[in-house]
């Protein structure tokens, strides 16, 4: 299965936040990054134990994966896909792209730490 990875962008998942869809946000972040910053209400689960523990994630219909810019988050995504999820999109720009574009209340920071 080579199915692509749909993405949004931080104003219309935001849209549709307020909305009030029911979106299932998975922070695929480090601990050390979800420490420092997370979408309110999300899940966090490290990119590496993801395949370990999508079973989490069994339920829910629309899921959108962030990361700090979109690279882990789209693997994030990806992996949820091969699991058999149907609705899975990735955060273009990540939690950054959510600072600067949506709140900018929501701290940035480096890749580096």
């Amino acid at each position: 299965m080579n199915s692509k990875v749909l993405q949004i962008q931080p104003l219309l998942l935001k849209k549709r936040l307020d909305d009030g869809e029911d979106i299932c946000l998975v922070d695929v972040r480090e601990d050390w990054e979800h420490s420092l910053s997370s979408l309110p209400g999300s899940t966090h689960i490290p990119l590496a134990e993801l395949v370990d523990r999508v079973q989490e994630l069994l339920f829910e219909e629309n899921i959108v994966v962030y990361c700090h810019v979109g690279e882990r988050s789209y693997r994030g995504a990806m992996i949820l896909m091969e699991s058999g999820f149907k609705n899975v999109h990735n955060l273009i720009g990540g939690i950054d792209g959510w600072s600067q574009v949506v709140d900018h209340s929501v701290p940035r920071y480096r890749a580096g730490g």
